[in-house]
């Protein structure tokens, strides 16, 4: 069913982790909407290049805080708070874990707080890994996952579960208008070379010219999101009155052999896969059910894994 546009023009909207991959799409997609956005952001993982084209841009701020630390004096009521703040590759699980519980918690609180005191519509991000290793194909929002608590993956996959139930505690107690996005693999433009997750890794080996890296035998399964589709079913669910969790992503569900070959095509390189033990606690298979999405929001995806991937291509090589 259509979903009718709700934060537009003379809307105020804050996003934490403002300038990171993702989150600086979202900043250009409610700009063009005629919102004002202010994004903060520690810049742990994110960059000031992401959002550099808005420099000149009136209605954009860019506030260099941690949510970890509580929110500096923001002034002015917002009519939207997007939590997007928090790293989300596999590398930085073991490089910043402390950091990353903490975003989920410590700063989860303080904006769900925020929105509570300016009665705003809260959205957070979530992720596909609160599903684990699942044991369900494709994973539907009703499935509960299969994580493991201590693994090295946990600080991210449990923080985000926190998260969720820290957003549904605020909605049933406080009336909270709340909503949470899970998030699906998703690459395109403004991805960290060095971000350690497959795509980037794979585009970045290939234009070198060096061995691609698939760890285990590659034939583990994702499935993997456009930026833009992302962002578009962010800003459906944004607009929509939904409370409950919403999967979005992509059903085109390729394994890790067929993207670091596919890449390598794209690109034209010489590059030969090289295997690599499998890292710990890593998802067999990995597929979004997009019932919901569809039914509630009218999402669809649109843009395929070769176009994404040659639009992703010409960003790094830019």
């Amino acid at each position: 069913m259509p979903v009718t546009q709700r934060y537009g023009e003379g809307h105020r909207v804050l996003i934490s982790g403002g300038a990171g991959f993702v989150p600086s799409h979202l900043a250009d997609a409610l700009l063009a909407r005629g919102c004002e956005v202010v994004a903060i952001d520690n810049f742990i993982t994110g960059s000031k290049d992401n959002v550099a084209h808005l420099a000149d841009e009136p209605r954009f701020t860019l506030v260099e805080a941690d949510v970890i630390d509580g929110l500096p004096p923001l002034p002015g009521r917002f009519d939207a708070i997007l939590h997007m703040a928090s790293p989300a590759s596999p590398p930085d699980f073991a490089k910043v874990p402390l950091q990353i519980l903490k975003a989920n918690s410590v700063g989860t609180l303080a904006l769900l707080d925020r929105a509570l005191a300016d009665a705003a519509r809260f959205l957070m991000a979530s992720t596909s890994e609160v599903y684990g290793d699942p044991q369900v194909h494709p994973q539907p929002e009703t499935y509960w996952g299969n994580v493991n608590p201590n693994g090295l993956r946990s600080v991210y996959d449990e923080s985000k579960r926190f998260s969720e139930a820290a957003a549904m505690a605020y909605h049933r107690f406080h009336g909270v208008d709340t909503a949470i996005v899970r998030i699906f693999n998703t690459y395109g433009p403004r991805m960290r070379p060095d971000d350690g997750r497959a795509i980037p890794n794979f585009i970045t080996q290939a234009l070198r010219g060096v061995p691609i890296t698939v760890h285990g035998t590659g034939l583990q399964t994702r499935s993997i999101t456009y930026v833009d589709d992302l962002v578009r079913g962010i800003l459906l669910l944004l607009d929509s009155t939904e409370h409950e969790p919403v999967n979005i992503g992509t059903e085109h569900e390729m394994t890790m052999l067929e993207l670091a070959e596919t890449t390598v095509r794209l690109i034209g390189s010489d590059s030969r896969v090289e295997l690599l033990e499998r890292t710990s606690d890593d998802p067999e298979r990995r597929r979004p059910d997009l019932a919901r999405a569809r039914t509630l929001l009218g999402y669809e995806p649109q843009v395929g894994p070769e176009e994404g991937l040659r639009r992703t291509i010409d960003f790094f090589r830019g």
